[in-house]
């Protein structure tokens, strides 16, 4: 399993600044951490510990405690948030967390400020914080951690794994960064290298269970599935609340073309074992994507509302409109516009009603701005889809969100494609998302539409051997892709 952002830090009691426990790093040189409590920083380290390995389910009660016995312990309000089984959860703690920016260390202001810029989609306020962040503690391993995590997740493969790899000249024993590593090289197609990174992973912490599930990934990326179930079991042997790790099963088995069988595992083994409403949504929307593998979108619907109801139960407004931005984008497939404009209508009333930052909002409104582009196209209304993905492309430039700049791009390949102008299509896909295998597919579309078949048939061994691990783009498109090839491209 791959992060996105690190949030386990270098800690300090009260005005006096402590070195990193287990840390190669020399004291003063390390974001210091506030907080007044002795029994409060404990915790918070057990969490920490627990964090760094992924395991955040069990890391949350240690910062329950650490908020609990000190109100303004900034940094575990911040832990916290990202072991929250909620959106609404999520969006809470990290609140609190920025509304104490003025009682703690600069390096921590910076790290608060940094990850409320990210979760508004605020790429160039993100980088800005975390690279002051970094200036200021070159010497802090998770300091650079952190401005990796930044460009992994602009997909800035190289410069990501430069800053992993200084983090661990600094901590030698920094598990986080031998999964990321291994992840920008999987990524970027050398199997080779992320196999040795995962392989060191695997090394520096054998009982924990993330490494085995990240080394199954691989495995299922290179089309081994029996072999991935098989490290997917190792991690869940290690350690069974380790859950995520039945959706690896579950998706190899979609592979298979086993969809009950991995229907039923999700159910029994995550569904009715689940400690909280958090894991049950990703239960069910894990068994959405077998039924979406398998074309039977009526029946998808029916389990991402289940999903839905979840999140209707606390009125978590971000995650309903989510799981409606998901039926929408099903509607779409399925080629029904009416009822996607329906659902994303619904999901737009919900984020505008909603308590929720106003950057927040303003992204929800970018994307319902995109979806709306594509209803209006799939109704062959052309002009109105080129006028919003124009005002589309317009807002996300002006944010330098590279994001939603790649989703412009396919946004403007599926004009492109609908006018037959097969070689303009293929300039904006090769801007569009390369982690998504409809990218791909859309390709093939073009090359087929300019009759160049050698090209169209490698797009199309690309979509059939992505392998991407619980995709709905990917669920849309590997078996029509099989078919094609084994129908259209066989020998």
């Amino acid at each position: 399993m791959k992060i996105k952002r690190t949030l386990i830090l270098a800690v300090a009691l009260g005005a006096v600044l402590i070195g990193l426990i287990g840390c190669e790093a020399q004291k003063g040189t390390l974001v210091p951490i506030t907080t007044s409590s002795d029994e409060a920083l404990a915790a918070y380290l057990t969490g920490r510990d627990l964090g760094e390995k992924l395991r955040a389910e069990e890391a949350r009660p240690y910062f329950e405690k650490a908020v609990e016995l000190d109100h303004k312990f900034a940094m575990a309000y911040l832990s916290l948030a990202f072991t929250e089984p909620s959106t609404k959860g999520f969006f809470a703690r990290l609140n609190k967390a920025v509304s104490l920016v003025d009682r703690v260390s600069e390096g921590e202001r910076l790290w608060i400020l940094g990850t409320q810029a990210g979760t508004n989609s605020d790429r160039v306020g993100e980088r800005e914080y975390d690279r002051q962040l970094v200036e200021m503690y070159p010497d802090d391993p998770r300091a650079n951690n952190v401005m990796a995590g930044h460009y992994f997740n602009g997909q800035d493969w190289e410069l990501a794994i430069e800053y992993y790899d200084r983090a661990l000249l600094l901590y030698s024993s920094f598990s986080i960064p031998y999964n990321q590593i291994g992840y920008a090289y999987r990524f970027m197609g050398d199997f080779e290298k992320a196999e040795q990174a995962f392989k060191k992973y695997l090394d520096l912490i054998p009982d924990d269970p993330n490494p085995y599930d990240s080394y199954a990934e691989l495995l299922m990326k290179m089309g081994q599935y029996d072999e991935s179930i098989e490290m997917y079991e190792k991690a869940l042997a290690v350690n069974p609340a380790f859950r995520i790790s039945h959706i690896g099963v579950a998706t190899n088995l979609c592979f298979k073309d086993e969809y009950e069988t991995a229907r039923e595992r999700l159910r029994t083994q995550m569904l009715e074992t689940a400690p909280d409403n958090g894991v049950r949504r990703a239960a069910h929307g894990a068994i959405t994507l077998t039924y979406v593998y398998e074309g039977r979108f009526e029946e998808a619907i029916k389990e991402l509302k289940k999903q839905y109801a979840l999140a209707e139960d606390i009125w978590d407004a971000s995650a309903m409109a989510n799981d409606l931005g998901v039926m929408g984008s099903i509607f779409i497939e399925e080629g029904a516009p009416d009822k996607a404009r329906s659902v994303c209508n619904k999901a737009m009333k919900l984020m505008e009603n909603s308590e929720l930052p106003k950057p927040v909002k303003e992204t929800a409104k970018r994307g319902y701005l995109y979806n709306s582009a594509r209803i209006s196209l799939l109704k062959k209304d052309l002009a109105t889809a080129k006028a919003k993905a124009r005002e589309y492309s317009r807002q996300v430039q002006a944010l330098d969100n590279r994001g939603q700049i790649r989703a412009s791009h396919t946004l403007m390949a599926l004009i492109a494609l609908e006018e037959k102008k097969y070689g303009r299509a293929i300039e904006e896909l090769t801007q569009a998302n390369q982690r998504d295998p409809y990218t791909f597919y859309r390709m093939m579309l073009a090359y087929q539409g300019l009759n160049d078949h050698e090209r169209a048939e490698e797009m199309c061994r690309q979509v059939v051997e992505f392998n991407q691990i619980n995709s709905l783009t990917y669920a849309y498109v590997r078996n029509t892709a099989r078919e094609i090839l084994a129908t259209t491209y066989s020998p």
